[in-house]
């Protein structure tokens, strides 16, 4: 059964999502090798070099000074973060609504995941102190990713009925998992069989060229669902006139006004906003707490990175078999409930100990694919027909715009009480208040308000 507009033959809707799919392998990638594991500490390095410290400084207080402001070298990176993150919540929604009013939807996704992809390649050029240019190609990078996952997510309407979407979701989230957790055991193989102890100028090369490589891995992984997917305009985006930029600003206002005519669909972003924010600090300082409280060494918290992209891999596949029997949304209230148990089981972790941690690990790989797949086809529903980019749009900057949320109240608990375990047992805020939220959502309601047909199971 196709998706209501579309006129899939089973052939040709069993090819388009693996096309889909493949995505979602090629730009994890980015998010893996890159942002969890070798950026921030490159681009840290290089800032500490132009800031007049020795490579392999353990304490660099020097500082910069980008367009005559003075900062911190150790603060470059998070600064560069945040900047990207509010330029991104500028930008999503315009993506967002520029891919509902173009009659092709596959030059824009090209477009942004092309130049992402190009960006992260060039960061080949940060060498010696050029962290002024490795921020600019950051900020290029993850605004484009932002901007491709926007117009990737929109097609999943048109790739599926309601009753199919939590498993092609599941689905596509589990191969990102092991795309992206197959090249970074790749090149952290590469790290461990070229580094040589006490030469920290061939580390920092070898984590230049691991960036490079989900560069390549992005831009080469992006042909499969360039190629697979097919078009599937909005009704009237076939007429649409003008120019697709200040059209798709007059249509974001236009959406901006008529949200309220959908407050169910705002209700559930409130909760999604609220949880998600809570496993995304959980992902952010893990390895903060794992070295800073636990004193693990840096090959476990390696390791256990690994074991959470594995078993997300299995954990979406099993969460979206469970969504089938059970529904979507009591599957993602179930996920959040094993939240809770890892952050309480997080609360008690030993020190000195990488096994209880590892095993922590395993836990958060089970249920992060899963809760986060289904929330992504659970919004599909509650989506206006014809919309789809414009709402993911919202969607993504509920999960880009918020982030700062969890970990400044982790970090206000730490200052308050020095202690990093009640700063994690703290976090339980988050996944209690959106689950919830959640629950109080009438979601079959909430779909038939905006014209959609319930799935059978919710």
């Amino acid at each position: 059964m196709a998706a209501p507009g579309t006129d899939l033959t089973p052939a040709t809707a069993r090819r388009e999502r693996t096309g889909w799919y493949f995505y979602d392998w090629a730009n994890s990638a980015f998010s893996t090798t890159v942002l969890t594991v070798f950026l921030g500490p490159f681009l840290t390095t290089v800032t500490e070099i132009a800031a007049g410290c020795p490579l392999g400084t353990d304490d660099c207080t020097g500082r910069v000074h980008p367009f005559g402001i003075t900062v911190a070298a150790g603060s470059f990176y998070p600064y560069v973060v945040s900047l990207s993150v509010l330029l991104t919540v500028f930008v999503l929604p315009i993506m967002g609504a520029i891919a509902d009013r173009a009659p092709r939807k596959k030059p824009l996704l090209a477009g942004a995941a092309f130049l992402g992809a190009g960006a992260t390649i060039a960061m080949v050029f940060v060498t010696g102190d050029r962290y002024l240019l490795g921020g600019l190609l950051f900020l290029i990078a993850n605004i484009a990713f932002g901007a491709a996952v926007v117009v990737y997510n929109s097609f999943l309407p048109q790739l599926a009925a309601p009753d199919d979407r939590d498993k092609v979701s599941s689905r596509g989230w589990a191969l990102g998992y092991l795309g992206g957790g197959l090249l970074l055991l790749a090149n952290l193989i590469a790290v461990m069989l070229l580094s040589v102890d006490g030469d920290d100028q061939r580390t920092l090369d070898i984590a230049r060229f691991c960036i490079v490589s989900a560069g390549v891995w992005w831009a080469v992984f992006t042909l499969i669902p360039l190629r697979w997917l097919k078009e599937h305009p909005a009704a009237g985006a076939a007429t649409t006139r003008g120019n697709l930029l200040t059209d798709g600003f007059k249509q974001l206002g236009h959406t901006l006004r008529s949200l309220k005519a959908y407050p169910l669909t705002l209700f559930f972003l409130l909760a999604y906003l609220i949880y998600n924010d809570g496993i995304q600090t959980v992902i952010a300082l893990a390895a903060q707490f794992g070295s800073e409280e636990l004193d693990l060494e840096q090959s476990t918290l390696i390791v256990t990175i690994l074991i959470v992209q594995f078993l997300a891999f299995g954990g979406a596949l099993a969460l979206g078999a469970l969504a089938a029997r059970i529904g979507a949304r009591k599957t993602v209230l179930l996920s959040l409930a094993l939240w809770l148990v890892v952050i309480v089981a997080a609360y008690w972790l030993p020190a000195g100990e990488p096994l209880p941690f590892m095993l922590l690990g395993a836990g958060i790989g089970i249920v992060l694919g899963g809760s986060q797949a289904l929330s992504r086809s659970l919004f599909s529903q509650l989506i206006p027909q014809g919309k789809e980019g414009e709402y993911y749009g919202f969607y993504e900057i509920s999960d880009k715009g918020t982030s700062w949320l969890g970990p400044l109240l982790f970090g206000l608990i730490f200052q308050l009480t020095n202690s990093y375990r009640l700063g994690i047992i703290s976090l339980i805020v988050f996944f209690v208040v959106g689950g919830v939220l959640l629950a109080f959502v009438p979601i079959r309601r909430a779909i038939t308000a905006v014209g959609n047909t319930p799935p059978r199971l919710l």
